[in-house]
């Protein structure tokens, strides 16, 4: 009929089979940043549960680098892989057969003494320890040099007045060495509180080479990505059902056209 009029309504675009939200690559793509994320986040907890053991230092003998109560990381070495300057986890029977950390300052065919000029003398060397507190001496009193053994290793305390060390077993067979078989892991990071990784020292450079750090670094940042592409890609769904639902709340309320 000539005076009829018809209402139709435009098809629009923007559904889930053609929009870039909500669409089917979309939530492929979603579907791989999910995965690639789980690979990423489990994969560097394993790497690092392989590489690192924990510990809660129970003392502060080796304030201020790391304080009673503090939890370190620590990484699993060999023996023959600690460099002067490492602190290391070591049980010795001994000391007192129990884990305990300390810093390296010899190695095997050194020879160690202390003090002049309040400094540790290592191979004829004075060494600037920047890692004590600031303030103290290299040692409380003087200890006559010590030829370290080959295969053993001389360790201190940081925190020099309140440290059973190598000092303390001067009289011992070995003249206070542990053996590098007795290592078990080298510090690489105070975790809590987050104190971070732990500066290589310096004052040893001049000796001969100093260790790399572990691959904590490398094994945080996969953690980290690994949970970014998950927590992204899982919050796609919700993110394009709530941009659907707002355009479609937006059409509804747009005026249909006439002809």
């Amino acid at each position: 009929m000539g005076g009829e009029s018809m209402t139709h309504t435009a098809p629009r675009s923007g559904g889930t089979g053609s929009g870039p939200v909500g669409s089917r690559t979309g939530q492929r793509l979603s579907g791989l940043a999910v995965a690639l994320g789980l690979v990423l986040f489990l994969g560097g907890f394993a790497w690092g549960a392989v590489v690192y053991r924990p510990y809660t230092v129970p003392t502060s003998s080796m304030t201020p680098t790391i304080d009673a109560g503090d939890r370190i990381l620590a990484q699993r070495v060999d023996g023959g892989e600690v460099r002067r300057g490492d602190v290391v986890v070591f049980k010795d029977a001994t000391w007192a057969n129990a884990p305990m950390v300390k810093r390296v300052v010899a190695v095997g065919g050194d020879t160690v003494s202390c003090c002049q000029d309040g400094k540790l003398k290592v191979n004829g060397k004075e060494i600037d320890e920047t890692y004590l507190p600031k303030g103290t001496p290299a040692e409380m009193s003087n200890f006559p040099t010590v030829t370290v053994p080959k295969g053993r290793l001389f360790l201190l305390g940081d925190e020099r007045g309140n440290s059973v060390d190598s000092t303390a077993h001067l009289t011992d067979a070995a003249s206070g060495t542990v053996a590098r078989s007795a290592v078990d892991a080298r510090v690489d990071s105070v975790v809590w509180p987050m104190k971070g990784m732990l500066e290589r020292p310096t004052g040893f450079e001049a000796l001969g080479t100093l260790s790399s750090p572990g691959p904590l670094r490398t094994i945080t940042a996969l953690v980290i990505a690994g949970a970014v592409l998950v927590l992204g890609g899982g919050a796609y769904g919700p993110v394009a059902k709530r941009t659907g639902a707002s355009r479609a709340r937006q059409a509804s309320a747009e005026p249909a056209d006439v002809r």
